[in-house]
């Protein structure tokens, strides 16, 4: 098994092994999700195998997830970190609409901290649309914002979402951060220096669409690699970022209890150099 936890802060320590909320809504992210039984079914068996970090925010649905969390596992186990996310709301026809004006985030908090049932947030991440582009736009006027929020004991953790390295510098020049959360998986490795600069700086990296999210991973190679070790390729893809730094972490979402299982077991997979090397020509 690698390490299967990590130690953010004094106060901060979660498993490696993580699991995203976001599939818990319906389709498109948007609205009820079918089958509301089985999704607290699931955030419950996620906690029973032993994840102690869950990611979500409250434009999933929106709202509809932090209310599924809530109904789920409230009151809280102790050793529970839910990371959450600010920095957009959702239209009325499911789009996506970045809002990262200092009054918004005040609200997004205060809307995360109700619909959760909590009096203080564990991490919350500032999301950036640099990803789309990779804008170097400045953060700082969003990120003061929520360290502001902190001072007043609404925050214990920031981290950030979709950034760049000098947006990263640019936010730890005004507060500690504990996560990083980017595309990143076996076949997106654009942000390659950022898995480097967190593993460097003790931060958290999550790869979000760890498995290819709306586009599944596909290749012959990882299939090949699966098929020796006798694991499914999602395993590992999974394996492979966790192997991929010392401080690299995955939250794969399912509203399946299958799937969610088979994606824990992940945590257990150790793959040999030989699988590694040729993993890596996939995203060369």
């Amino acid at each position: 098994m690698t390490n299967s936890t990590i130690t953010l802060a004094e106060d901060l320590t979660i498993t490696r092994m993580g699991y995203g909320a976001m599939q818990l809504a319906g389709p498109g992210v948007f609205g009820p999700p079918k089958d509301r039984d089985q999704a607290i079914a699931v955030l419950r068996e996620a906690v029973a195998l032993g994840v102690t970090h869950i990611d979500t925010s409250d434009f999933y649905g929106p709202t509809v997830v932090n209310e599924i969390i809530k109904e789920a596992l409230h009151p809280y186990p102790e050793d529970l970190v839910l990371v959450t996310k600010v920095g957009a709301r959702r239209g009325d026809d499911a789009s996506w609409i970045p809002d990262l004006s200092p009054d918004a985030l005040r609200a997004q908090v205060h809307a995360n901290l109700d619909h959760l049932g909590l009096d203080v947030l564990d991490v919350v991440n500032l999301r950036s649309m640099a990803h789309e582009g990779h804008s170097e736009e400045s953060i700082a006027e969003s990120f003061t914002a929520l360290a502001e929020l902190q001072q007043q004991g609404l925050i214990k953790h920031l981290g950030l979402s979709s950034v760049t390295i000098p947006q990263i510098r640019e936010a730890q020049a005004i507060a500690p951060i504990v996560t990083i959360q980017n595309l990143y998986n076996l076949v997106n490795r654009d942000d390659d220096d950022v898995v480097e600069y967190a593993a460097e700086h003790n931060i958290a990296f999550a790869s979000f669409f760890p498995l290819g999210g709306f586009t599944p991973l596909q290749s012959e190679t990882l299939a090949k690699v699966a098929a020796r070790l006798d694991a499914t390729p999602q395993q590992v893809a999974l394996a492979w970022l966790l192997q991929r730094s010392a401080t690299s972490v995955v939250i794969p979402g399912t509203s399946s209890l299958a799937h969610l299982r088979e994606n824990i077991a992940a945590r257990d997979l150790i793959l040999p150099t030989d699988a590694i090397t040729e993993l890596d020509t996939i995203g060369a």
